[in-house]
């Protein structure tokens, strides 16, 4: 048996996978939950040492003839957080993580020093939004001026585990344009926008190096303690999103890939950078050599989360009561901004449930509607991608929401596009093996996951048309509500 390792640092958890590449199955696979700090203000903190204790307990689940079988490690990490590292290795503050809206002042301030948002999309390719790293690290200078002193470098979730696993410091363009601070057309850091932070930032970002490019290899000590073999070679990684394209095989035009996770995303592949003039699709590089466009939503599973915890049910259960109800919940419409938003750029809203009446406010009609509005707040990303010339031709679904066969038909009918599923339910852990699978491979990642990403054809679905007329008119009426509250804002805002 010959197996690469998939290593997965989320929101909730850390993931592990050993998959069999000439098997072609995933032969183990462990995880570890991690805690996240939560404030009113939209703080979202993690320790990094919860990271490691996780990779710990994951690694301690894994027999040992599995371990002995490892060849090369790949690692996927969420993406933006603000990883602050001394000179001595250790990680200075808490992590600020991709779901953080505290720092929107910093955004403000970041963008008016550059010349505004539209100077920003025109020379950067992004904005300055709260989910990025950039504004985290504007808070960290502002707020804990004597530890920014002490930062030697600032790294991302991923290139956190990278570091500890081999000693080195690197970041790929992948993950690195979800800085904000990366010129996603020349690759290269933008002193521009890292000098509205701090010009000698430049110093305390890590070198860019090629995706497909080896790291280097498993520190002695870690791969004693762990119980792998010596000298692994481990792949440069990337964000999950990056991972998440490899992992389900959305590598080529036309395949757009929706995550159903805490937050929801929404991303292609591309041979040329994908610019929005509006803002709301990220122009992100990446991991596989070309872009990566992404749009991304603050609230997804946290929507029908939270409601199945409100009414005390199980997933099944919910999700059963939710598919009781018609489509358009009969009237009632949950924008779920519980997080705020990202897109459209809220931070500060909160969640909202509309058209409620006597005759219809029940706990199936609310349920379907959290459902129902997560995935609207996801079709306003494909219609950005539509209105740029993007053409998609089906959808892959990945997350904890593409085990719902509701929810797979819901898209289906939303989105009136086809929906396939990976058969892989851990898509970038999967990407981040496969990546290190192309180290020791001929073949590059993108044709390894050609061949070793499957479809379960089990959970194909197709639109329904009499249910897709039906939620035009219910996605039209959702859409009216959320730019009456982006005009709300914006009214607040003096803008």
């Amino acid at each position: 048996m010959k197996t690469v390792i998939g290593i997965d640092n989320g929101t909730q958890s850390t993931k592990v996978i050993f998959y069999d590449y000439e098997n072609k199955t995933i032969v183990a696979e462990a995880s570890a939950p991690h805690a996240l700090t939560s404030k009113e203000d939209g703080t979202r903190e993690q320790d990094a040492n919860q990271w490691i204790d996780a990779l710990d307990s994951c690694f301690a689940q894994i027999p040992q003839e599995v371990k002995d079988s490892a060849l090369a490690i790949g690692v996927s990490g969420q993406q933006h957080g603000c990883v602050p590292l001394g000179k001595d290795g250790r990680v200075l503050t808490p992590v600020k993580l991709w779901c953080d809206t505290s720092t929107g002042v910093e955004c403000e301030e970041i963008t008016a020093s550059f010349g505004g948002r539209d100077a920003l999309i025109q020379k950067v390719g992004n904005p300055i939004l709260p989910g990025y790293t950039a504004s985290k690290i504007l808070y960290l200078k502002k707020h804990f001026q004597k530890l920014y002193k002490e930062v030697a470098y600032v790294l991302l979730p991923h290139d956190y585990i990278n570091y500890y696993l081999t000693g080195e410091i690197a970041m790929e363009y992948g993950d690195a344009s979800g800085t904000g601070l990366l010129d996603i057309r020349k690759r290269t850091w933008h002193t521009g926008v890292i000098g509205c932070i701090d010009s000698e930032l430049i110093d305390k970002l890590p070198p860019l190096r090629e995706s497909n490019e080896i790291l280097g290899t498993i520190l002695p000590e870690i791969a004693k303690k762990y119980g792998l073999p010596k000298g692994l070679p481990l792949a440069m990684g990337g964000g999950d999103n990056m991972m998440g394209a490899i992992g389900t095989g959305s590598l080529e035009p036309g395949d757009i890939t929706v995550s159903l996770g805490t937050s929801g995303t929404l991303f292609a592949t591309t041979d040329q950078p994908f610019i929005d003039d509006k803002g709301e699709i990220a122009a992100f590089c990446s991991s596989s050599g070309s872009w990566l466009p992404l749009y991304c939503t603050m609230n997804c599973t946290v929507a029908s989360e939270l409601t199945r915890n409100l009414f005390n049910l199980g997933v099944k259960e919910f999700d059963s009561l939710a598919e009781s109800a018609q489509p358009g919940a009969d009237g009632i419409t949950m924008v779920p901004y519980f997080n705020g938003e990202r897109s459209p750029n809220l931070p500060s809203e909160t969640g909202k449930i509309f058209g409620m009446r006597q005759d219809n406010m029940s706990q199936k009609n609310i349920a379907r509607a959290a459902m129902e509005g997560a995935t609207f707040g996801l079709r306003r990303g494909l219609d950005s991608f539509v209105s740029l010339g993007y053409k998609p031709k089906n959808l892959r679904l990945i997350g904890g929401g593409a085990n719902s066969p509701l929810w797979r038909q819901m898209i289906a009918n939303i989105f009136n596009l086809p929906v396939v599923v990976p058969l892989s339910k851990e898509a970038p852990a999967m990407g981040a093996a496969l990546q290190g699978l192309a180290l020791i491979s001929s073949d590059t990642v993108e044709v390894l996951s050609s061949k070793h990403i499957t479809i379960n054809q089990e959970a194909t679905v197709y639109p329904q048309k009499e249910v897709v007329t039906q939620y035009q008119e219910v996605y039209k009426r959702y859409t009216e509500l959320v730019e009456t509250i982006i005009s709300h804002n914006n009214q607040e805002g003096g803008m």
